[in-house]
């Protein structure tokens, strides 16, 4: 006698609400797998990652019939710690971060913006960047230009002006129409009304440009004779090494 459809025995269960699920849950994070608790991960109801496990299933599942979290997985062992413990972490602060905003825990992300590495970037750092005009748009254009002149060479260079007042940026003018080169290449950041020095925004371009991958150093334009002020007053030369 066949057994019909309806009465075959089930493989493994991958459906239906999370209420009827054991309280042990079995995570696949971007490749990482994790063993927690259905209360661990609900700890703050407010959070994308407590909805997440609320109600109806919102995420899928894979082939062993782990919930699957695609996200990076390395940086979820400090957000499950800080769920488990209220540890905040001290490694990784940036990509932790990251993904606390990415799972809305309130709690957690207010304790890393008061972290020395997040305070740093996002008040003082992004806060005095946020001051110079086009910043943003000058790194690009600085990488626009530096790729461009990378053709069959090893390092390409590009020219900055950096100005900190409106008078600097009159003098720099002057100065770069006493130049016989292409005005269009040299990059010009500046003025600002902000504590923070010339040096600390070179510092600034090569952290940021460093950030998206590019090997970079500076040090002060010498110009050519015919210069109408010392060239190191306003202009430095950054150089991107390709290899």
């Amino acid at each position: 006698m066949s057994i019909s459809s309806e009465h075959k025995p089930l493989g493994k269960q991958v459906t239906g609400s999370l209420h009827t699920l054991s309280p042990i849950v079995e995570l696949n994070v971007g490749g990482e797998l994790y063993t927690t608790t259905l209360s661990t991960l609900k700890k703050h109801p407010g959070s994308k990652l407590a909805e997440m496990f609320t109600g109806q299933p919102k995420l899928r599942r894979d082939s062993e019939g782990r919930f699957f979290i695609d996200r990076p997985g390395t940086y979820f062992k400090y957000i499950l710690e800080y769920l488990r413990s209220n540890q905040v972490p001290t490694q990784c602060v940036q990509d932790v971060y990251k993904e606390a905003l990415f799972y809305d825990i309130e709690p957690l992300i207010k304790q890393l913006e008061d972290s020395p590495q997040i305070f740093g970037e996002l008040v003082a750092r992004k806060q005095f960047l946020a001051r110079v005009p086009n910043y943003s748009e000058n790194i690009e254009l600085m990488i626009r230009i530096a790729r461009a002149e990378a053709v069959a060479s090893r390092c390409s260079g590009v020219i900055v002006c950096v100005v900190r007042t409106e008078e600097d940026a009159a003098r720099c003018q002057d100065a770069l129409n006493s130049l016989d080169m292409d005005k269009k290449s040299v990059v010009k950041f500046g003025p600002w009304k902000a504590a923070p020095s010339i040096s600390d925004l070179l510092d600034c371009i090569q952290m940021d440009v460093e950030a998206k991958g590019y090997k970079i150093s500076f040090q002060p334009h010498v110009a050519e004779k015919g210069f109408r002020f010392k060239s190191h007053d306003f202009f430095y030369k950054f150089l991107f090494t390709w290899w």
